[in-house]
């Protein structure tokens, strides 16, 4: 019989969301960091297989500290969460949850979720990023709702109401939805040297062309390797956010993580401050761009 792996977290006592610019919005632009967190429960870190150092690599490392210049000095409305995705991944549709981590997963409902859990790495990571189990037994169902409930819904909760505030000032709004992504990837997926960026727009579905071509333009003049939709077009949120005819729009920004950072120390490399410096700045100049092209975009 599998192990029940049973406890209780207590939302209360975690810093959950920060939010930046959110009193007044500066561009029809909001940025949504959903995978770069870094606290994990107590009550979960006791349950789990690994230590610290292994359930992070789950994480988009440093991206928050790279968006800092455009967030802090350039005024950019940002959402970031702060509980690492190994414990929820907010960036996934609800339906992506393997039934089989569960003792208790009610029975009508077993079948719905298979095949969408992406390999382990759904709403409720199962493995660590190098494939490995994060537990040693089945998880209660109950709980894992107690997850999304507290975390999942609050996050979705406030970039919805955030994306609704900025449309209804300036007639529409931009999420930019900031990630970075392993190296590994990266030289597998792409036959040219390197990919340093990655823009996903659902293959010219979730934001006018001008926008994403702006963004590959400001990329390229500063000499990184941009890829359009390789090898990723957009997740949950670049899909789920994106309603053209509400004048809502995403676009998915990837970084390799090997321009910034140690991904095997996870510390920052020599290059972690110009490419903030860069990004940072891109960011902002993209800020301008939708203002000064809005009744083109509207």
């Amino acid at each position: 019989m599998n192990k029940h792996i049973d406890f209780t977290v207590d939302y209360d006592k975690l810093d959950i969301l920060n939010e930046y610019n959110v009193d007044t919005f500066k561009y029809p632009l909001l940025l949504s960091i959903p995978h770069c967190g870094t606290i994990f429960p107590k009550e979960f870190l006791k349950n789990t297989k690994h230590d610290v150092k292994t359930l992070r690599k789950n994480e988009d490392i440093w991206v928050r500290d790279i968006l800092e210049p455009a967030i802090i000095e350039g005024g950019i409305t940002a959402l970031s969460l702060n509980i690492n995705r190994a414990f929820v991944d907010v960036n996934r549709a609800k339906v992506e949850l393997d039934p089989n981590m569960f003792y208790d997963y009610p029975k009508d409902e077993v079948g719905l979720n298979q095949q969408r859990s992406r390999y382990g790495l759904g709403i409720i990571h199962k493995v660590t990023a190098d494939s490995s189990p994060i537990y040693d037994g089945l998880l209660s169902y109950k709980e894992a709702e107690l997850r999304i409930k507290n975390i999942y819904d609050l996050y979705h909760q406030r970039l919805k109401e955030l994306v609704e505030k900025i449309t209804a000032k300036f007639g529409f709004c931009l999420v930019l939805d900031c990630h970075s992504m392993p190296s590994k990837i990266c030289s597998i997926i792409s036959e040219s040297p390197r990919i340093d960026i990655c823009l996903g727009n659902l293959f010219e579905q979730s934001c006018p062309n001008q926008i994403s071509f702006f963004v590959e333009n400001e990329f390229s003049k500063r000499e990184y390797y941009v890829s359009k939709n390789r090898p990723y077009s957009g997740a949950f949120i670049t899909f789920n956010y994106c309603e053209p005819r509400k004048k809502s729009y995403t676009l998915q920004l990837e970084i390799n993580r090997i321009i910034y950072a140690n991904e095997e120390t996870l510390e920052k490399n020599e290059h972690f401050q110009k490419v903030s410096a860069d990004i940072s700045n891109i960011i902002t100049n993209l800020g301008n761009f939708l203002l000064d092209f809005k009744k083109n975009i509207c």
